[in-house]
């Protein structure tokens, strides 16, 4: 086909040639064509719509941004100051709201991140050990992909900005795989196969690995639906994102993604490849970070190919759309590049029918799109904190400056400018004999911040009691007092303060944990398509060994996409943490029933210490589990002297 060249005042692309997609679903999808073009519209009009909403809280978000590194930028008093001696101390943010952040984050890492994150149970009895291989699958993915980094910033995101928001997604690695095949001949004479050597063989794009894996929305480029509350984004009629990648990645991307992506190569020639929507970056991250993702895009040298990528999934009826003949709703999944070509444009037809997307909001009112977070809740306390400490700082800074008045007529002006310590001040003839009392005086400094401090204290007082975090949940004593802190009293106030972190716990467990758990099982069933194994160990040890022997070999359990065809129930976490809800009742409770022979009756005495023992933090309880040997096997194992008799021991 000769070469093309079309032009649209509405684009910035130019198409110099036609790359001859084929579009899936037999749609007409060429950058310049009619229904591209309406299509890109629609998408448009919804993150602009979802980007207004967004745009409104920047400002607030920008403030948290500087709290949270600590970044105060020197006016230029500070910078003379910092420039005559580095020393000296400048304005600051005390970081208070920081540690607030960092203990209720340690507490929600402790709660979560126990092996396994994400835990199934069998619907019906013979889904038992089904439940129990997903969860093994899905642990290996979590492990195998760094999930937990995901949630991490899915926490602080939460508590920074009100809401953290990921995209639980399927990925599939490819690459090449080096392979060994033997090399020889077959032998009469030996009846069987000769190898003379190993031959080493590359295969391409081989699927190293498959599994579930998190995305994460940064908050100023999440694009909810401002129609419905941000608890409830399942309810709304879309959901979008931007992404800030590169021409690279998005060219494998559809080299690799089987048809799901498509029109990338015409991105090669869009000189400047960012959105409309986000051509002002609201986030001020890079300006104290060092790197500046924007320079990129204004980056004149054209070594970098930076590309905004619009995202945005929504719940259409294909008729409206021209996308088909359905009436009834569907999702489709649209990828919008530049602003300009569409890139990805298919119906999401995953099983779980539902937007993958999950949020954590853990101080939700219930009806706002974006709810004001924890730290914005605090930010007028922490910049009352900034104030009192920062000029008490100005002060003492002040203060420890020599503040003199001086006859220069009677003084050497110059010997009193000399910093130097252990000085002669020379006075001038005319003073000679005359004495120096009246010559230099210092003037009196009154240091009227000196009750910041303690002021400071009172609000850090305060923005403990309403962060959620005293001194106990920081691992910090009580201070002070003429008594020393009892082990009740930290007791009590330590469970006080975990009470309100697992009540956050919870919330988050409901809100983002269960809709992730659920929909990693969802795509583990339906997308899953290599046989893996898995190790038959932690809490479902005992239970495979007693019950399923024949699916454990050595240790390890087969997985097939067959087995994992079961109905299952997502388990949540209750927000406690291991040794969080430990009580010195139960260590007592526990010797008086391994004492009393009537409790022993009633009660599982090795249940409650397993029960005991997780409740103080142990994590690996089960691997110290006695594995009973059959008695035909023991017998086995004494006729070869691998066992003997205890008595033959001890002579008992």
């Amino acid at each position: 086909m000769p070469n093309i060249e079309e032009t649209d005042q509405s684009s910035r692309i130019t198409i110099t040639k036609d790359l001859e997609y084929k579009y899936p679903n037999d749609l007409d999808l060429h950058p310049r064509s009619e229904f591209h073009n309406k299509l890109k519209t629609k998408i448009l009009d919804r993150a602009r719509q979802s980007n207004a909403a967004i745009t409104s809280r920047a400002d607030s978000w920008n403030d948290i941004d500087r709290v949270m590194t600590t970044y105060i930028e020197q006016d230029d008093d500070e910078v003379d100051i910092k420039n005559e001696d580095e020393r000296k101390p400048t304005s600051i943010v005390f970081p208070y709201s920081y540690a607030i952040v960092e203990t209720i984050l340690s507490y929600l890492v402790a709660a979560f991140f126990q092996e396994p994150i994400f835990r199934y149970e069998g619907v019906s009895p013979e889904d038992e050990l089904g439940a129990i291989k997903l969860e093994k699958v899905v642990d290996l993915h979590v492990n195998r992909l760094k999930v937990a980094l995901n949630l991490h910033t899915m926490f602080r995101d939460s508590f920074s900005y009100g809401f953290g928001a990921v995209v639980p997604t399927w990925t599939v690695k490819k690459g090449r795989k080096t392979v060994l095949k033997e090399r020889g001949f077959w032998s009469n004479l030996r009846r069987g196969f000769v190898r003379e050597a190993w031959d080493r063989e590359v295969l391409n794009d081989v699927t190293l690995f498959e599994g579930n894996s998190l995305i994460n929305i940064d908050p100023y480029l999440c694009l909810p639906d401002p129609g419905v509350s941000i608890h409830d984004v399942q309810d709304g009629e879309y959901f979008g994102w931007g992404d800030r990648d590169n021409l690279t990645n998005l060219l494998e991307m559809e080299k690799y993604g089987d048809g799901e992506y498509f029109n990338v190569a015409y991105l090669r020639d869009v000189h400047n490849k960012q959105s409309s929507i986000f051509t002002i970056d609201q986030s001020d991250r890079d300006t104290r970070s060092g790197g500046s993702w924007r320079s990129l895009h204004t980056n004149a040298s054209g070594i970098n190919h930076p590309t905004d990528v619009l995202y945005m999934i929504v719940n259409l009826m294909p008729d409206e759309w021209g996308l088909g003949k359905g009436y009834y709703p569907e999702k489709w999944k649209f990828a919008l590049a530049a602003d300009d070509v569409i890139i990805q444009a298919m119906p999401l037809d995953l099983d779980h029918d539902m937007f993958p997307v999950a949020i954590a909001a853990p101080d939700f009112d219930g009806y706002s799109s974006t709810p004001v977070s924890r730290l914005e809740i605090l930010n007028g306390l922490q910049g009352t904190l900034d104030w009192l400490f920062n000029t008490h700082i100005a002060n003492v800074r002040k203060a420890i400056n020599d503040m003199l008045v001086i006859d220069p007529y009677l003084i050497n002006i110059n010997d009193v400018k000399n910093p130097k310590p252990g000085k002669i001040i020379r006075t001038r003839r005319p003073a000679w004999g005359r004495g120096v009392e009246d010559a230099i005086k210092q003037l009196q400094v009154v240091d009227i911040t000196q009750g910041h401090i303690a002021d400071a204290n009172f609000v850090v007082n305060f923005m403990q009691k309403i962060g959620g975090a005293d001194d106990a949940g920081m691992g910090s004593l009580r201070q002070g007092g003429p008594e020393r802190l009892t082990a009740s009293e930290f007791v009590g106030t330590q469970s006080q303060a975990f009470s309100r972190m697992e009540r956050v716990a919870k919330i988050i467990g409901l809100q983002a944990m269960q809709d992730i758990g659920y929909m990693f099982a969802k795509h583990t069933q339906q997308l899953m398509e290599e046989d893996v194994y898995v190790k038959a160990i932690g809490r479902w040890g005992p239970t495979l060994d007693e019950l399923y022997p024949d699916a454990v070999e050595k240790g390890r359990m087969k997985v097939t996409p067959y087995d994992l065809a079961i109905d299952y129930d997502s388990k949540v976490r209750d927000g406690s943490v291991p040794g969080g809800n430990f009580n010195e009742i139960w260590v007592k409770l526990f010797e008086l029933m391994a004492t009393v022979p009537a409790l022993q009756q009633k009660f599982d005495i090795v249940r409650t210490f397993e029960y005991l023992a997780k409740m103080t933090g142990a994590k690996n309880v089960d691997e110290f589990r006695i594995k009973a040997m059959p008695d035909q096997q023991v017998l086995d194992q004494a006729d070869a002297g691998n066992v003997v008799d205890i008595n033959s021991i001890t002579g008992g």
